[in-house]
């Protein structure tokens, strides 16, 4: 097994120059996307949110993190939108309140949420709520988080190449590849 710090740095390397700008964030990856990953071990369900411009992405993870060529277990990401369409609604702290109390019911084992987008969103405020939440969040720097820029052209890419990572890094910690061990 290999420490999970040089691990992701192989993989980064592996990608080539086109995900080098991640070499030197993998410092501030490599502790969020381990407790992340703990989580999942623990049995928790990943709920994914995303502001209005990073929907796409949200459609684009959930559809691809199960896809029938992955040869492992189904892993329990779900988008929130789907188990709440009235999510646009919720506004005030009691309707978030509610909401966790849904959630809780629904998710006894426990859940994370996975936001992605800027912190300005209203569904960002849900996100934030639960401290083990694991967030890409754009424009401003939060602590727990993974900071992105929505100026940066290449944003997009950059969505789908730490997707690619994270989706690596399910099948490191699956296969015990990986430990967690002085991280």
């Amino acid at each position: 097994m290999q420490q999970f710090l040089k691990w992701t740095l192989e993989q980064i390397r592996k990608e080539g120059s086109m995900m080098s700008w991640m070499e030197e964030k993998r410092f501030e990856w490599v502790p969020l996307c381990a407790s992340m990953l703990k989580s999942l071990l623990d049995g928790h369900t990943f709920i994914v949110i995303s502001d209005d411009e990073c929907e796409w992405f949200c459609h684009y993870m959930t559809r691809s993190i199960n896809h029938q060529s992955k040869h492992r277990p189904l892993i329990p990401f779900v988008s929130l939108q789907s188990l709440y369409p009235n999510l646009g609604h919720i506004k005030t702290k009691e309707d978030i309140e509610l909401l966790e109390n849904l959630l809780l019911q629904l998710f006894p084992a426990g859940y994370t949420f996975f936001y992605v987008g800027k912190n300005s969103d209203a569904k960002m405020q849900i996100a934030k709520r639960k401290d083990d939440s694991f967030i890409w969040v754009m424009d401003e720097h939060l602590q727990n988080s993974f900071y992105l820029q929505t100026s940066d052209d290449t944003l997009d890419i950059k969505l789908i190449q730490l997707f690619k990572l994270l989706d690596k890094s399910i099948d490191a910690v699956l296969f015990a590849e990986v430990t967690f061990e002085n991280e």
